[in-house]
């Protein structure tokens, strides 16, 4: 079992959205700059975020995404499981058949795991993330360097003028 990268980058979006929050809406393309998520992946998870209420659009100058309620009140199994991101350690999709058809050995095992570590994440809220310090330590560097990008291409611009 392993969470892909569909379901971190996902959290990683929803996270960082949850942090910038307070500045009215987040556009994609803010959060693609901090985050390195490609922008059309983004447009593909927050698609599917929007359809399970976790997010809302923002149209216009000024638009793009808010959370749809409290970040205390949207966990991050929330958000695996909007994005279609399976947390099963079964090989069998938890059917059953696992052997020839039958069930294996350890099944009831990679269930139980399953089942641990979706109610982990079951446990977590966006909120409680925001309030880890290194997470603030890493925002606040996420968004010296966007600064600072954005800085040197304005630079280049007026060279380029």
């Amino acid at each position: 079992m392993r969470l892909t990268t569909k379901g971190r980058y996902a959290v990683t979006a929803m996270l960082d959205l949850a942090i910038h929050a307070q500045n009215g809406p987040v556009s994609l393309n803010d959060i693609s700059g901090r985050q390195g998520i490609s922008l059309s992946y983004l447009e593909q998870l927050f698609a599917k975020l929007r359809r399970n209420g976790l997010v809302a659009s923002v149209r216009g100058p000024g638009g793009g995404y808010r959370l749809s309620r409290a970040d205390t009140d949207i966990q991050v199994a929330e958000i695996v499981d909007a994005v279609n991101e399976s947390m099963d350690a079964t090989r069998c999709q938890r059917k059953g058949d696992c052997q020839s058809g039958q069930q294996c050995l350890t099944h009831h095992l990679w269930l139980d795991l399953s089942d641990q570590i979706h109610a982990f994440l079951s446990s977590i809220s966006l909120n409680s993330l925001i309030q880890r310090r290194e997470i603030q330590d890493t925002a606040a560097r996420q968004e010296e360097q966007a600064a600072s990008r954005i800085e040197a291409l304005l630079r280049e611009d007026e060279v380029a003028v």
